[in-house]
């Protein structure tokens, strides 16, 4: 008996030998594409430098040694004559009530409120540092009369200043709490703090005052 079979292979199908090239063709291209590129960062090529190298560089070269004693006393002045004028520079932002060159005791609001109610007041307190010159003095004085009395002098006038510290903390933290009613300071340290005010002599007083006697009321 003679089994049906095909003699030849259809023209219009492609061949297992040709059809396996491309499969695998096929598949190494989507392996390329997704396969993700990867980059990999290159060093720098050259050691991290020290942080007193980094510092001597933004700051510029080093300058040469002097070459002679003359030379190395002209930068010596020349660096105290800036020294100098940089201290004169803060001192005079100081006087005149810079926040930003002002000791943390008298920086902000409140202690400037606390030194204007000060200052526009005639302390008794302001006599403290000329009483103390004078008592000073009278220790040396042979005289046991003028000890005596200066000794009564100087105890009515502590007596006294004692009794104006005590007034005015009182009157200073009244003002304070009605104008800065947020305010953190405690009753005593307001009260110290124009105490310590108010027995400095009024030209002497950092910062300086920036009202008269009686401007603030």
């Amino acid at each position: 008996m003679r089994f049906l079979r095909r003699s030849k292979t259809d023209a219009s199908e492609p061949s297992t030998a040709e059809v396996a090239p491309s499969l695998e063709e096929a598949a190494k291209d989507n392996h390329t594409n997704n396969k993700k590129p990867t980059t990999k960062s290159q060093g720098k090529g050259r050691p991290t430098p020290k942080r007193r190298d980094a510092e001597g560089r933004r700051r510029g070269p080093v300058p040469p040694p002097p070459r002679s004693q003359r030379e190395a006393y002209r930068r010596m002045r020349g660096n105290k004559e800036e020294r100098r004028r940089a201290a004169a520079e803060r001192r005079e932002r100081m006087m005149a009530g810079d926040e930003r060159y002002l000791l943390p005791r008298d920086r902000g609001p409140v202690k400037a409120y606390v030194r204007d109610l000060v200052d526009s007041r005639r302390n008794l307190m302001g006599m403290f540092m000329p009483l103390a010159i004078v008592v000073f003095l009278a220790l040396f004085t042979p005289s046991p009369l003028i000890q005596q009395y200066a000794s009564l002098i100087v105890m009515f006038m502590l007596l006294a200043m004692i009794v104006e510290a005590v007034v005015l903390g009182i009157y200073v933290t009244k003002r304070v709490r009605a104008k800065f009613p947020d305010a953190r300071e405690r009753g005593f340290t307001l009260g110290w703090y124009a105490f310590t005010r108010a027995t400095q002599i009024r030209r002497l007083r950092v910062p300086k005052p920036r009202v008269g006697y009686g401007q603030v009321r």
